[in-house]
């Protein structure tokens, strides 16, 4: 359907008004795909824009009005991004929670704040909001995207997606034009997100995004300047996996796709990521560092069952590959003549077909953000051929703030801020301040945790410690989490803990040593890697925790942590490590969705696993 359109009273480029431009500019070309039943559906910018204008009716159906919120709580999938979009158009305020939100926190979200709408995907999350209503004043309607179990239950706060999109068109053609003149009431500082925190420190708060934050950021990041070059456009490829909740992959998996004109693909789900990559091959590729860690891991394993001549063939071309990675990285990511002839060979006989095993055959820039990576992660990627560079951003200033860029890579830094971009270091502490127009608006409902994060001179305090490298910055570590030992000495946990996990038999490793007169360590095993590890040596077990208290795996990670200590000044190694005989878990509160540990929580609960380092 081609959008109706009306003279603009605003020139404020919204997500919706982006995605109503490309429809209307190029309405046959592929926006979206979605798998399903193993096949890949297309959806077309005109598909997707009657999408967005249908939810966007139905929303103001339902007496959705500008600033009220609407929750989703789904896993990544089109419906996602078309309610999200739909709030654009109508100034909603769009607020996501995470599909591993426990009925707990999903109660504390909705509560805080205030939503009047929830779009949950199923009965899981359906059944999660039920359970709270007597504590949600606000909450109005619960629309279910899947009907299977849902659609069985009696309440009339229910409706169903297709119910829910019938209303929309029929509110559409009773007033075609009333969706055009309320996306031309559009003012810059209406509140477009509230996208919660991780609450690594205490409960998570509410980052307020407005449309400016929002625009400021599609602005750079579809910029010639901006992350990749060339620009990114309808001829890349991206695959959508990380939570749509999150900023990180709200900007690249939606907002990018918006303004850039990108395919975002949504795969079946996370199980088969894998298999979605090698099927899409994206061109442009987001990860947190985990995930990267978990393909390097995977590698490593593969070769390891692997056949001798195998073997032997990934030995002589991987060793090519560390000597065209340490010639990119001393060259800032430039090839030279001699780094693109061995590369070649190796491509030949061996880096075209670990590539797309992995799915990044077509992959012309990988980013790593939202945590910290081994600088050895980088490198090996660049030496099979996948750029992969690390940036820096954070909800609360719209994930724009400072990026590696092609041919000026620095490793071991997220690189030099965006254009119109100002960062600078606290004197006292080091602390990274960043001001430009992303920087969010404060916290929702919370003016004291706004004032303390944001100064008088609009200098959003990050809470990381930096340090520049020429113009590149260098994360140091979280401001909370720099360890003093009990001699004053100032230590990063994260550089210890990339050490570690370098190790494929490593999943997790936290480091402790605050106040305490030595360093130590609680590690996680990788149970995949590790339970491998343990068959191809005929050692029997059973559970996560039975195989962490083999005395062999102990051994085992003690080589680990003898290699990392080799690496670090006397002061910063680990002295002492004890297990987690547990998988950390999101839902048992252990893990942020995007896979970060929660220090605070490690700290309590098991807190006698960590005296028992020191006595």
């Amino acid at each position: 359907m081609t959008a109706n359109t009306l003279p603009r009273t605003t020139e404020v480029a919204t997500v919706a008004l982006m995605i109503q431009q490309r429809a209307n500019d190029t309405p046959d070309a592929v926006a979206l795909r979605q798998k399903s039943l193993g096949i890949w559906q297309e959806i077309t910018w005109s598909e997707y824009w009657n999408k967005v204008e249908a939810v966007a009716y139905g929303l103001i159906a339902l007496g959705v009005g500008p600033g009220d919120r609407v929750a989703i709580q789904s896993e990544n999938r089109p419906e996602w991004i078309v309610a999200d979009a739909a709030c654009s158009a109508i100034r909603a305020t769009c607020m996501g929670l995470y599909p591993t939100n426990p009925a707990p926190e999903v109660e504390y979200l909705m509560a805080d704040s205030g939503s009047k709408i929830l779009i949950a995907e199923d009965q899981e999350q359906v059944d999660k909001a039920l359970a709270a209503m007597d504590h949600l004043p606000a909450l109005e309607r619960i629309i279910y995207i899947e009907p299977r179990g849902t659609n069985r239950y009696d309440d009339e706060i229910l409706l169903s997606w297709d119910e829910f999109v019938e209303m929309g068109n029929e509110h559409r053609s009773a007033d075609a034009r009333l969706l055009s003149r309320r996306m031309g009431e559009v003012e810059p500082d209406d509140l477009a997100y509230l996208i919660y925190t991780s609450g690594t420190t205490g409960p998570p708060k509410g980052a307020m995004l407005s449309v400016r934050n929002v625009e400021f950021a599609c602005s750079l990041l579809n910029s010639s300047d901006g992350f990749v070059d060339p620009a990114p456009g309808p001829d890349d490829d991206l695959i959508s996996f990380l939570p749509l909740c999150h900023v990180y992959e709200k900007a690249f998996g939606h907002w990018l796709n918006a303004s850039a004109g990108t395919v975002t693909n949504f795969g079946e789900s996370l199980d088969t990521l894998t298999m979605d990559m090698r099927e899409v091959q994206p061109t442009i590729f987001e990860a947190v560092p985990r995930i990267w860690e978990k393909m390097h891991a995977a590698i490593l394993l593969r070769v390891a069952s692997a056949s001798r001549f195998k073997k032997l063939n990934y030995s002589i071309w991987m060793k090519t590959a560390d000597r065209i990675g340490r010639k990119l990285v001393a060259n800032g990511g430039t090839w030279t003549l001699s780094g693109r002839i061995q590369y070649w060979f190796g491509y030949f006989f061996l880096f075209r077909a670990l590539k797309e095993r992995l799915g990044l055959s077509r992959c012309r820039h990988g980013i790593t953000a939202a945590a910290p990576i081994a600088p050895e992660i980088i490198e090996f990627f660049m030496g099979i051929g996948v750029p992969v560079y690390e940036a820096y951003g954070m909800t609360e200033n719209a994930a724009i703030a400072t990026t590696n860029r092609p041919d000026r890579v620095v490793l071991g830094t997220v690189g030099e801020p965006y254009d119109g971009v100002e960062i600078r270091l606290e004197e006292s502490t080091g602390e990274i301040l960043v001001r430009h127009p992303g920087v969010f608006v404060g916290y929702w409902n919370k003016p004291d945790a706004s004032a303390q994060t944001i100064d008088a001179d609009r200098w959003l305090h990050t809470g990381d410690v930096g340090e520049w490298d020429g113009e590149n910055l260098k994360i140091v570590d979280r401001l909370k989490d720099i360890i003093i030992t009990a001699g004053g000495k100032n230590i990063s946990p994260s550089e210890i803990e990339n050490l570690v996990k370098m190790s494929p038999f490593v999943g997790e490793a936290i480091v402790i040593g605050d106040r305490r007169k030595y360093v130590s360590a609680l590690i996680a095993i990788d149970f995949d890697a590790t339970s491998e590890w343990a068959q191809r040596r005929r050692l029997p077990h059973t559970t996560y925790r039975d195989l962490s208290e083999k005395p062999e795996v102990r051994e085992l990670i003690q080589n680990v942590v003898t290699e990392a200590n080799g690496r670090l000044a006397s002061v910063e190694q680990i002295k002492q490590f004890g297990f987690i005989t547990k998988e950390l878990d999101h839902e048992d509160g252990e893990l942020t969705a995007t896979m970060k540990v929660k220090r605070s929580v490690i700290a309590t609960q098991f807190a006698d696993e960590i005296e028992a380092l020191y006595r």
